[in-house]
Formats: C-alpha cells, sequence, structure tokens
C-alpha cells in the first residue's frame, strides 16, 4: 500500500508514494485505488495519455466539473500547482513538485486547482479524471504569470498557442474562478 499524504501548501492536493516492488525481472506497482480518494464518486472513469518532448510545458488548467490523478509513466516532469478556489484556507497558495524517475509519486488535484506540468525530459505522464471530456469544463490561467509566483525553472518553453493565450488571473472573471 502506497503512502498518502496531503499536501502542506495546497488544501485538498494529495501526493501518493508509490511502494515498488522489484527485482532482476523489473518492478511493480501499484498506482491507483477508487478508495484512496473517497471525497470524490468515480462514476465516470476517464483514463488519458501524454507524451511530450523535453521541454514542453502544457498548463496552467483548471476545471469545475473534475478532479484529475496524474502519474508519469516515463521520463521526469516538474509538477506546478495553484489554488484559484475562492474561499480556500490556501486559496493563492502556489507549490512545485518533481516526479517521474527516482520521484515515484501520483498527485491527486482537486477541482479548482490550476494545474501543469514541464517535461523536463521527454515523458509520458497518465492521467485519470472522474468525468468524461466535453471541452466546457477546460478553462486556464497564464502559466507565467507573475501574480502566481511559480518557479518552472524553464526559461524558454515549448508552449502551445492554446496555453500560450491563456489569460492573467487578474483578467479572468469572477464568474469563471472556481469556489472552495
Amino acid at each position: 500500500m502506497p503512502h498518502i499524504e496531503n499536501s502542506t501548501h495546497i488544501e485538498g492536493v494529495q501526493i501518493v508514494k508509490f511502494e515498488a516492488f522489484g527485482d532482476d525481472r523489473g518492478r511493480f506497482m501499484e498506482t491507483f485505488r477508487r478508495e484512496w480518494f473517497p471525497q470524490r464518486s468515480w462514476d465516470k472513469i476517464q483514463s488519458n495519455r501524454s507524451e511530450s518532448v523535453a521541454g514542453v510545458l502544457r498548463g496552467l488548467h483548471y476545471h469545475f466539473q473534475q478532479v484529475d490523478y496524474w502519474m508519469v509513466a516515463t521520463g521526469q516532469i516538474r509538477a506546478a500547482l495553484f489554488d484559484l478556489r475562492r474561499g480556500s484556507p490556501t486559496e493563492g497558495a502556489a507549490q512545485t513538485l518533481e516526479m517521474g524517475g527516482e520521484h515515484r509519486l501520483g498527485l491527486f488535484i482537486p477541482v479548482g486547482v490550476a494545474h501543469g506540468f514541464v517535461s523536463l525530459t521527454d515523458a509520458t505522464l497518465i492521467y485519470i479524471v472522474d468525468n468524461y471530456y466535453t471541452g466546457k469544463d477546460e478553462f486556464g490561467v497564464a502559466w507565467n504569470d507573475p501574480a502566481l509566483g511559480l518557479d518552472w525553472g524553464v526559461e524558454s518553453p515549448l508552449v502551445s498557442a492554446r496555453d500560450a493565450g491563456n489569460p492573467l488571473l487578474k483578467d479572468i472573471p469572477s464568474n469563471v474562478m472556481p469556489q472552495y
């Protein structure tokens, strides 16, 4: 059974430290169980795979209708989180963490927490969400907004046109800001 701990930075974020069992053939890790996160129903599970070359930055995204659960299959990433939720005890808090390689972690991201990552190497991210994708629940905030205080550790990442067009936090209308 892995060790699950609450983030010390952002309310509701949970970090799963996987337990690996290995021998000369390789290793095995259990990476997800519904009961690890009983705060969500997990009735509509969708699993996704994102492949990124080194230097790609994806995000920052946030949702009103789904949580994300991330695990890195190959490579290494730096995940970045920012609590957008109005009224949250950690509203405005930021956190970055390394995932993949020697950092065998899972990351539970609650509704309303902006999230993204930069691939430090070529990387494959597997993520599970608790609601089917429709596009209507996809929102963003500028990854490089100085008001967020995120240290991505990269100078010139490869960013999609969509993510490059995300608004600054101060320009997001209050009706598109999540509540705690």
